[in-house]
């Protein structure tokens, strides 16, 4: 249908911001501080062949935090799953023949307004993670987008 100046929408927009979480294998500390920027270098990789623009990357030892735009051909579901296998790929041709990402992700919306804190956030883990753990970290973030869950399966 039209718009009211009688123009049509000829392409389909989207901006669709998405804070991605994901931890090591039984959140194992194999991720050295010094290989880091190389990995998330290579996650933003990953995230820009799929379509979808990386705007921060960073992590600790043992999980990784991404803010994206998501792809509108693309679900959240298949992006981590192809971010995550190509990347683990990746780790092991490094050396890192044992290394795994947890099965599961949190995917938390942002809003265009929230980019600017979400980022610094993310820039900001190493210093965050000397005060919180990883745990307590994403119990806060489920609690703050009233996300229920269940312990018994969130930390598989």
């Amino acid at each position: 249908m039209p718009f009211a100046g009688g123009v049509g929408m000829p392409q389909s927009l989207a901006r669709v911001l998405v804070h991605l979480v994901f931890s090591t294998k039984n959140r194992e500390p194999c991720i050295a501080a010094a290989f880091r920027p190389s990995l998330h270098e290579y996650l933003g990789g990953i995230l820009d062949t799929l379509g979808c623009a990386p705007l921060t990357v960073g992590g600790t030892a043992d999980h990784v935090h991404i803010l994206c735009s998501l792809s509108r051909t693309r679900t959240i579901a298949t992006v981590v799953e192809e971010t995550k296998k190509g990347s683990s790929k990746w780790m092991k041709r490094q050396g890192l023949r044992d290394f795994w990402w947890q099965a599961g992700y949190g995917a938390f919306s942002v809003a265009q307004s929230q980019v600017a804190p979400v980022s610094r956030y993310i820039a900001r883990q190493e210093a965050h993670h000397r005060v919180y753990s990883f745990q307590e970290e994403f119990r806060q973030l489920l609690a703050r987008y009233q996300l229920p869950f269940d312990e018994r399966y969130v930390w598989d």
